[in-house]
């Protein structure tokens, strides 16, 4: 048996943080596992208890037109529905094989586990966000189904198991009055009238109700029902709502107080495919995106930037498309990213991977899906290429240049790392070279990624770091422009990709310091230009993880206490009161009581290893008495 596994900071995450009810955290409720079928037994850990909460499993193959495979703890393992067809439960013993406490386990049926990429998709019964319900038929209208939401249903899936029969769908946004319509898994027509599939009475908080149609009340017929929450507010895991479409590529912006991580997208009023997006398959604010549909067995296929992201929800930016025709009316499932788990362990946010010259291009290992990385060569000059999965795009720390695509360089859908390859990035990667890779995950009160458009005057822009960011990087992806840095003085500023020391200009930041939940930009073009279009990478203290700091050395040694245990696996550091570079040390290449290789992120030079700058110690770093005397800002991760 093999294994595809991943760190979260989900279940497993949530407990180390102490978290008495994981119920209630997307981490511990929701997966997205991208895998590559092997053909023999293979067991998916997500850290989703399946076992002991129960929860439904929907897997489709990427490549290959294969039906989707719908799973549940209510049915029992082997059985499988489609979500593409009309087709009765069916039985296959080598599909799923068994629900795990922390994932599931797959046969070698070729429909779940062949050679080729797969996504699952799991789904785990919790208040506010799903449950799993089965009942036998009556034949009676107007009868009740109880279920354990506990709070709105956004969206309900029936489906006779019996026999052949529709699917049948509710959503509370497929129209005004959405208990007397129905729309069907099966194929893309938009929501129809109908008595008979929920009796027109709308679903409680606890009950849904039934007609006496096939497809839900089959007098003797067994059926299952999926039930999905709508739940607004701080704590919301999931929303299903709609809008209307304006035919314009800026479209509608929809505002669900979160980033989702999960999109299904389909039109009410017109016939549109079940469009599904995800970010562990590439869901950019720009460039082309993959999408699936559960009313077909098609492979997978990608569309230029149907939907940008932000931190309180997304936009549609394309005209006339699948899913912003003007003034049709759509509907939407949106489960929010995994921002609500605590993390305790540094190592499942943050890596240090390495490839010497004989391994040439391939993967860099980091235990977690990466957001962020910034990849070099370390032996020779080299760019420092800042790779980001919300943009699918690169930049580069050491200059002003714009993002340039990595499709087909970087391999995001990985998910215990990424993939450097192709004929692009390749390039600069060859097996001539030792090569370095420094990868983040975005998570609570650690580091974040927004994208968002300039206005040319004070503008908030909101994130979702959930504390106020201590330093963060700003880029025009558009423009050539130097790199912002805010590094906790609301009235001045430093520069990545220089050396200059610290300025003051209220242009930057409107003298006003970030919080919680936005940071403020002013008029100059390197931070906020009319139409301009930007990323924002912020980063925070987070107890026993990382730690963002100032501090004056001068003279012999200096202690940097970060209120680490076992030291710092990264250190950068950049002198404020004067000129200096952004020098960066990690563990990896040597952080040790002699000469410690560094690198800069403002120049392309190769890494100096005749120096020794910083020492071990077991509560941060030590700058040695042979580093410059002054001021500086320090970022460590434990």
């Amino acid at each position: 048996m093999t294994s595809a596994s991943k760190l979260l900071g989900g279940a497993a995450g949530t407990s180390a943080a102490g978290v008495a009810n994981p119920d209630t955290l997307i981490e511990g409720n929701f997966s997205i596992d991208v895998y590559n079928g092997t053909e023999a037994e293979l067991t998916i850990d997500n850290s989703i208890n399946l076992s002991g909460k129960g929860g439904l499993v929907w897997i489709k193959n990427r490549g290959i037109a294969f039906n989707h495979h719908l799973f549940d703890t209510e049915r029992g393992v082997t059985k499988w529905l489609i979500s593409n067809g009309t087709t009765a439960e069916t039985t296959t013993a080598q599909t799923l094989k068994s629900f795990n406490n922390n994932g599931f386990t797959l046969g070698t049926d070729a429909g779940v586990n062949h050679d080729s990429d797969s996504v699952a998709w799991t789904f785990k019964k919790a208040p506010k966000f799903f449950d799993v319900v089965t009942y036998t038929g009556n034949d009676t209208s107007g009868r009740t189904i109880a279920h354990s939401l506990g709070t709105a249903v956004g969206m309900i899936a029936v489906k006779n198991l019996s026999r052949a029969s529709d699917w049948a769908v509710f959503h509370r946004s497929s129209n005004s009055a959405p208990q007397d319509y129905v729309l069907e898994f099966q194929n893309a027509n938009d929501a129809f009238s109908s008595s008979s599939r929920w009796n027109d009475t709308a679903p409680t908080s606890s009950v849904f109700t039934v007609g006496d149609y096939v497809s839900v009340n089959q007098n003797g017929d067994s059926y299952v029902a999926y039930l999905w929450a709508h739940e607004t507010g701080d704590d919301s895991m999931i929303q299903c709502g709609g809008y209307t479409g304006n035919g314009s590529s800026t479209g509608p912006v929809v505002d669900l107080g979160f980033e989702p991580q999960f999109l299904m997208i389909k039109g009410a009023t017109t016939d549109k495919e079940w469009r599904v997006h995800d970010t562990m398959r590439g869901m950019p604010v720009s460039g082309s995106g993959k999408y699936l549909e559960w009313n077909s067995s098609n492979a997978e296929a990608g569309d230029t930037g149907p939907v940008a992201l932000s931190a309180t929800g997304f936009q549609l930016n394309q005209g006339g498309s699948e899913t912003n025709d003007d003034g049709k009316k759509y509907i939407y499932m949106a489960i929010r990213r995994p921002n609500m788990a605590t993390i305790t362990d540094a190592t499942e946010v943050f890596a240090t991977d390495t490839r010497t010259n004989s391994e040439g291009e391939g993967k860099y290992d980091s235990g977690f899906p990466v957001d962020f990385s910034i990849a070099r060569t370390f032996d020779a000059t080299s760019n420092n290429f800042a790779l980001t999965r919300l943009t699918n795009e690169h930049l580069k720390t050491n200059n002003d240049g714009t993002d340039s695509t990595s499709d087909g360089d970087v391999l995001w859908d990985v998910m215990d790392g990424f993939t450097i390859g192709g004929s692009g990035l390749n390039a600069f990667f060859g097996s001539s070279t030792d090569n370095i890779n420094w990868m983040w995950k975005r998570a609570k009160g650690y580091f974040d990624v927004v994208a968002y458009t300039g206005t040319g005057s004070t503008q908030t822009v909101a994130h979702g770091l959930t504390v106020a960011p201590e330093m963060m990087w700003i880029k025009n992806r558009g423009v050539a422009d130097n790199w912002a840095v805010y590094y906790g003085d609301n009235t001045d500023y430093l520069i990545l990709n220089t050396t200059a020391a610290t300025a003051d200009s209220a242009n930057w930041w409107n003298d006003t310091s970030p919080t919680s939940s936005v940071f403020t930009v002013k008029s100059d073009h390197s931070v906020n230009a009319s139409s301009e279009i930007y990323i924002a990478y912020l980063f925070a203290t987070l107890a026993g993880v990382s730690k963002v700091g100032s501090v004056t050395h001068s003279g012999s040694s200096t202690d940097v206490d970060c209120g680490f245990s076992a030291g710092s696996r990264f250190v950068l550091l950049k002198r404020t009161d004067a000129t200096g570079s952004w020098f960066v040390w990690d563990s990896t290449r040597g952080i040790i009581a002699g000469n410690d290789p560094y690198v800069l992120l403002d120049t392309t030079a190769a890494q100096v290893t005749n120096t020794d700058y910083i020492d071990p110690l077991a509560s941060g770093f030590q700058i040695s008495g042979d580093f410059t005397d002054g001021d500086y800002i320090f970022y460590a991760i434990a």
